[in-house]
Formats: structure tokens, sequence, C-alpha cells
């Protein structure tokens, strides 16, 4: 990772602050059996200076040799073996399993809820739809620019359209749920 990581940038690392080296740190709260497979590793990186003055950071102890270096960061990281891909626990005994007649009866009963808030929403979208009606069949005096007009009925507008969406979003619902 920060191996030579200086001979790309050169010089220009020098000004460079020093964040963290290692922005991951692993935690894991380990079972009994997981505690022996952790390694405790130390993270150490250093900036060097060579003959010529170049500065140079490293994290492999062997680049350090016969320069000038000091520790910018040592850092200790957990590491922890990662699981086999699949490796599921079983269940414990007892664990409440989702029966066919349970998945058959959730369904009809997310289906009639689904289908109260339709009969709902078309109710609200037919009394919308009236009050729009209303509205543009109603002219004020002072709206002799039709622009004022189309101002005026924007909410309602808005509300149909609202309403018609939730209706048509429904309705998707319940066809997903055949």
């Amino acid at each position: 990772m920060w191996h030579r990581l200086s001979e790309s940038f050169g010089d220009s690392l020098s000004n460079v602050p020093r964040i963290g080296a290692l922005p991951l740190l692993v935690l894991c709260l380990a079972g009994p059996g997981l505690a022996a497979a952790q390694q405790q590793i130390v993270e150490t990186i250093w900036s060097c200076k060579d003959a010529n003055g170049r500065t140079h950071v490293t994290n492999l102890k062997e680049d350090t040799a016969g320069k000038d270096c000091r520790i910018v960061q040592q850092q200790r990281v957990t590491v922890v073996p990662a699981t086999k891909a699949g490796s599921k626990a079983p269940s414990p005994a007892g664990f409440p399993k989702e029966t066919t007649s349970d998945r058959v009866a959730s369904r009809a009963k997310q289906r009639e809820t689904i289908e109260k808030e339709l009969t709902q929403e078309e109710s609200m979208l037919a009394d919308a739809r009236k009050k729009l009606a209303e509205q543009e069949s109603v002219r004020s005096g002072n709206e002799s620019n039709y622009a004022k007009v189309l101002e005026r009925l924007r909410p309602y507008k808005d509300t149909v359209e609202v309403h018609e969406k939730n209706v048509e979003a429904l309705k998707r619902e319940l066809n997903n749920l055949r």
C-alpha cells in the first residue's frame, strides 16, 4: 500500500500531513473459538531521506537500511480470518419456521390491507378531481390573465396527480402479490 509511495510523488510528499496510513482497523467480537485464530500485527510507516535528500515513505523495514528514517505512524491491527463462503450456522432447535399456511395467511392479510388502502386512495382521488372541477368552473374578476387561473389551479392539479400515482402504485403492488 505505502510501499515506495514517494517514488511516484517525489519530494512533494515531504509537505503532506500524515493522517493515517491504515484507515481500516478491523474490530471483531469473536467467539471463544476464533480468539486463537486472531493475529496482532504492528504496521509501521517510515519517512526516510536518502543520501541525495529525497524523501521516501515506506512500510517495509528493509527499505530503511542506510537511510535517515523516522517513524511516521505505528498502528496495531487485529487480523481475523474470513469465514468460508456459504457456511451458515444451522438454525437452533425450536427456531420458528414459517409454514405454507402462515405464508398464505400473511399474503391474504397483505392483499386485504392493500385493497383497503386502494379503496381509500381512489375515494381521495375522486374527491380531489371534484374539487379541481369546481375550481375550474369558478372564474373571479381579478383573473383576467390566464396565467393567474393556472397558478390558482396548480395545487388542485398537483393533489390529483399525487393521488393518481398512489392508485397506480397500489395496483402494481396488488398485481405483484398474485
